[in-house]
């Protein structure tokens, strides 16, 4: 067991009554989970205020209760801490229960809008060939030097941060790259924990149903860099026009990439076609399997990434080379018979999806005929849905309006918010099919010889979500199911 003295360090204490000096078993924030000698921390969310479960956490045998405001009855033999912000008291003393395991390795911490679970699993990649043990935690998965972990957040909670941080250590992890969500940032998730770099990728319109504004959420992401101890470093994307504002208070190290701007990692697209990028970095050409602008990004991200923490430049260009797209992001194939391209991409914001159809608009010889599947998922950001119907049907030949992951909210309004956003000119170009299945499949049957198919929204996701029940869904399955049938 851990002294409850220690596991308070560095947490601002604004009241505490009764002992610290006190055994502890485990820090709990679900109170069904607490066990005798545990310390309970109230946090504040969304839905469920801690506070109200006070009592029976107390009852339940907690020795500890982290709170924000004192309830007008203590019990004799608990503590009561009183702090500031409980969300940053729970990642500090999570930091501090697991030994403060991000100072024993490198951490880097990736965030933007698109692009962070590419970065950050062709960053693993890379290290892993390398011969470095590698730890990676992200959207699709959390690998610990080549052991899966499932998840379900981008940015878990910190306690699970500090906990698989831990078992890095303990399996001798040299280096580990984490998404760092909007979110993460704002519930202090990544609080305590000390990163040797952090990556900005891009910043556009997403999750304004949490920050209200895009100033609200760019200042979210940049908290993250104004957070970086002297000794790490901030690598930025210069050419998007949010890079210059996320170095403005930052101490560490500051460094750009770019393809459009004059800085320290630059990059020039040679070849891009569905067989990947040819591109120039630094004046080295190197063949990557991506395929897109936005990926060329990504790869020069994870290259500059790879130099400033001390790997050799020729060896990463070599090791880029061989490394693997990531599921579900701009993840193809090809029919045999009727050479259907079908591509599925977890684009669900507006910049993610213009990015991928101006990509496959760039490759194509103008004869095919693109046709896209799109929806967007329930009780999210509503601003973003015209907007990403209207780029779907101005940048497609036809479109397909369906259901993502309507979640609690009526599938049918998610559609009438997103139509409303196509041009007149464009509306014949659309269809709306409420059901994803019966819309994928009227993709496959509407798509002629050589003609593409973009499923966009889910990517990864093995799931559809409607009204709180997961059922089993999986684009990239449905779609080459339909399509090798009618290519028989």
């Amino acid at each position: 067991m851990m002294n409850l003295k220690d596991i308070l360090y560095k947490v601002s204490l604004d009241v505490v009554i009764g002992a610290t000096d006190v055994p502890i078993n485990k820090i709990q924030f679900d109170s069904r989970a607490i066990q005798k000698a545990d310390i309970f921390v109230a946090l504040k969310g969304t839905a469920v205020d801690g506070h109200e479960y006070i009592e029976k956490a107390v009852a339940l045998g907690a020795r500890v209760i982290i709170l924000e405001e004192l309830p007008d009855y203590q019990e004799e033999n608990v503590t009561y801490v009183k702090v500031e912000n409980t969300h940053n008291a729970l990642a500090l003393m999570g930091a501090n229960f697991y030994d403060n395991p991000s100072k024993k390795l490198k951490l880097v911490g990736v965030t933007g809008t698109n692009g962070k679970t590419t970065t950050t699993s062709l960053l693993y990649q890379l290290f892993t060939k390398s011969g470095f043990k590698t730890g990676l935690i992200s959207t699709v998965e959390i690998l610990i030097d080549q052991k899966v972990v499932p998840t379900k957040h981008t940015t878990p909670d910190p306690l699970t941060i500090n906990k698989h941080l831990a078992n890095m250590v303990d399996v001798g992890v040299d280096y580990c790259f984490m998404e760092v969500s909007s979110h993460g940032i704002a519930q202090e998730r990544v609080a305590g924990l000390e990163f040797s770099g952090g990556v900005f990728t891009n910043l556009s319109h997403d999750h304004l149903d949490y920050h209200h504004t895009f100033a609200a959420y760019r200042d979210v992401k940049k908290r993250f860099f104004d957070q970086l101890p002297k000794r790490a470093f901030a690598l930025i994307n210069l050419d998007d026009k949010n890079g210059a504002v996320m170095l403005q208070n930052t101490k560490a190290r500051k460094i750009g990439y770019a393809l459009k701007t004059f800085t320290d990692y630059r990059a020039q697209v040679m070849e891009n076609q569905f067989g990947g990028l040819l591109l120039k970095i630094n004046e080295h050409e190197v063949w990557s399997k991506m395929v897109g602008q936005f990926n060329a990004y990504n790869v020069l991200a994870i290259y500059a990434c790879a130099i400033e923490l001390g790997l050799e430049e020729m060896e990463v260009l070599e090791v880029i080379s061989q490394l693997e797209g990531v599921s579900g992001r701009f993840q193809y194939f090809t029919t045999v018979k009727s050479r259907i391209t079908a591509i599925v991409d977890y684009a669900h914001t507006p910049d993610a999806l213009k990015n991928v159809l101006e990509t496959i608009n760039s490759i194509r010889t103008r004869n095919e005929t693109v046709i896209t599947v799109v929806g967007c998922g329930g009780d999210r950001d509503v601003t973003k849905r015209p907007k990403m119907a209207h780029i779907a049907a101005a940048l497609s030949d036809q479109v397909i309006f369906t259901s993502d992951n309507p979640r609690t909210e009526d599938p049918q309004k998610i559609l009438n918010d997103m139509e409303a956003g196509v041009q007149p000119q464009d509306f014949k170009k659309t269809i709306t099919i409420l059901d994803r299945k019966q819309a994928i499949k009227a993709a496959a049957k509407m798509a002629g010889k050589n003609d593409i198919i973009l499923i966009a929204g889910k990517g990864h996701e093995t799931y559809q979500e409607i009204n709180g029940v997961r059922s089993d869904f999986d684009d990239r399955i449905i779609i080459a199911d339909f399509l090798n049938q009618l290519d028989k």
